[in-house]
């Protein structure tokens, strides 16, 4: 009896919310406010989605997101409807169209939208594509993906990241939002139209490896980097050709020395080296490239760090498992 009460008030409350957002189209403080209240319900319930998608709320909302002179409602309309899709799949099917891909577009194209804005955006558009092959599909046809990628290039301005500075955190996490957001539109399920269109990213990936050695920027790119090389032969092998490989293990070499002063150096060396992995598993003469930074030592003394749990072992394990089908490296290192 009290779950039905509960449901019967929920209801209750998502209509007059609804009614509140229609009615109050010239304060924006109030439809803000109303907003907010919208996401904490859906996300206490459920069923609170699909219902407020029955009256019609979810449609409401995404056009307010568009109509809407006033940023703040903009931003807490995209980020209700990110919420709502996030947690039940039949809304997010819902708003899986071409017209909302192209309105997200326009916001992260225009220059009037504010960093939040677009990063709200960007919210919206992880969430559809998220195991989802249509909105992978979208996200390319509706050219939203090719804005991504232009972000992805643009947003952060330089290599000293300033993450104490506010302007610059908000741009940081707008670029890690973005990171997040292509790798599920070349993976889960894994997208070889997107994989290609994402691999003209890798210059410009690289540049950042080489040159900011953080976790902030170390463990986003690689998780781009190996979701967008995975299971891509054709891919994988631009990115060697790019000097991809090299770069990787540049930055593998320096963690691991870094290592012996620092332990999160090591953890992170574990993310290079997945990426690692992710490059060479499918064709093991790459690991040639390897040798030439005596990679299988490396990994060998990393292995033995002692801040590493048994998952992060396992990965280096498999990785120098890969490195030595095809090794140069191994076969001078045994025959010494």
């Amino acid at each position: 009896m009290d779950s039905e009460k509960q449901t019967e008030e929920m209801k209750t409350d998502l209509n007059l919310l609804l009614e509140c957002l229609k009615y109050q189209m010239d304060n924006p403080f109030s439809q803000k406010e109303a907003l907010v209240t919208i996401h904490s319900i859906c996300q206490q319930n459920s069923n609170a989605g699909v219902y407020f998608r029955e009256i019609g709320g979810l449609m409401f909302v995404k056009n307010l997101a568009k109509a809407s002179e006033h940023s703040m409602v903009k931003e807490a309309a995209l980020y209700t409807l990110g919420a709502v899709a996030e947690q039940n799949v039949y809304c997010q099917q819902t708003l899986c169209t071409s017209e909302l891909f192209e309105d997200l577009t326009w916001f992260l194209s225009n220059d009037d939208s504010n960093t939040n804005l677009k990063r709200m955006s960007v919210y919206v558009i992880l969430v559809l594509v998220s195991n989802n092959r249509t909105g992978q599909t979208l996200v390319r046809e509706t050219g939203c993906i090719t804005v991504l990628t232009q972000l992805f290039r643009t947003v952060l301005s330089k290599y000293e990241l300033d993450l104490s500075d506010k302007n610059a955190f908000q741009s940081y996490q707008l670029w890690s939002s973005v990171c997040s957001t292509l790798c599920v539109c070349v993976n889960n399920p894994q997208n070889d139209k997107n994989q290609m269109l994402c691999c003209s990213l890798f210059p410009h990936a690289n540049d950042w490896l080489i040159n900011c050695i953080k976790p902030e920027i170390i463990r986003p790119v690689c998780s781009f980097i190996g979701l967008t090389l995975a299971n891509n032969t054709y891919v994988q092998k631009y990115f060697i050709s790019v000097g991809g490989l090299d770069v990787l293990s540049q930055v593998l070499v320096q963690l691991e020395s870094d290592s012996h002063k620092t332990l999160s150096s090591a953890k992170l060396a574990v993310v290079v080296t997945k990426t690692v992995d992710a490059c060479i598993a499918d064709n093991p003469t790459f690991g040639v490239i390897l040798s030439k930074y005596q990679i299988v030592s490396k990994l060998l003394t990393l292995l033995l760090h002692e801040s590493l749990d048994s998952g992060e072992k396992f990965s280096i394990i498999l990785t120098l498992g890969h490195c030595t089908e095809d090794c140069a490296e191994v076969k001078s290192w045994t025959l010494n």
